[in-house]
């Protein structure tokens, strides 16, 4: 597994926990950690070239994620997802954010607006550069940055969870085809249109990037598909 190898984590107490975090959620979303499978503890410290410890507390940030479930006495299970999970966490987003999208265009204020720019920037940069950890971080803040607009903390906490929960495996497959670039794309056209003041507009592109996102990790989930080889992850925060 060539995110979890001993170079990976660089030992440093302070943010040791997050660094083992980070490069889990890379090895999950590159396809290494396998949907269904369980893990130890002690073997994933082992390749890390970590103690247990920040691995077992890593491991349990990433339960609240939903990513993975511990399994007593054995180690955690990552959590798999099925067709029917993706389209029901697609249809709930749609539920949600579709509507939303469209009061945010008509309320926000076109300064709050136009803040999300740099991060809708930053999504695009990340897909151009290949990062995909620093893509997920970008369009998470996107995307619930937008939501926050309306002014409803539970919506964007429950908008928050769909996302850790269908945001799992073969991301770099899509990557790969290049089409993650077409889609980050997406949000600097939504947030142009909500600029314009065109809440239909911008209702119509909400729709379609969710179901751009939907095929994508349809195709992403896709178990016969290799994954191609990725560079080791970053251990700087992100």
């Amino acid at each position: 597994m060539g995110h979890l190898s001993a170079r990976s984590v660089i030992p440093a107490p302070a943010h040791l926990r997050d660094q083992v975090a980070n490069a889990l959620r890379a090895a999950l979303i590159a396809g290494e950690l396998r949907p269904g499978v369980v893990y130890s503890a002690p073997t994933l410290a082992a390749e890390l070239g970590v103690s247990a410890t920040p691995v077992r507390e890593a491991m349990l940030d990433l339960a609240k994620e939903g990513l993975v479930e511990a399994v007593r006495n054995k180690g955690f299970r990552i959590t798999e997802i099925t067709e029917r999970d993706l389209d029901q966490y697609t249809e709930i987003r749609a539920l949600i954010e579709v509507p939303t999208v469209g009061r945010v265009t008509a309320l926000a204020p076109t300064e709050a607006l136009e803040a999300l720019r740099p991060v809708a920037l930053e999504i695009v940069e990340a897909a151009r550069r290949h990062d995909l950890i620093e893509y997920l971080d970008a369009d998470r803040r996107f995307h619930l940055g937008l939501l926050a607009l309306a002014g409803n903390d539970h919506l964007v906490e429950v908008v928050g969870d769909l996302r850790k929960r269908s945001r799992l495996y073969g991301l770099n497959r899509l990557d790969a085809t290049g089409r993650l670039v077409d889609s980050a794309a997406e949000h600097i056209e939504l947030l142009d249109l909500m600029l314009a003041g065109d809440a239909p507009a911008a209702e119509s592109c909400m729709t379609r990037h969710l179901g751009h996102i939907r095929s994508l990790w349809a195709t992403g989930q896709d178990p016969t598909t290799p994954a191609p080889a990725r560079t080791p992850l970053r251990l700087d925060g992100h």
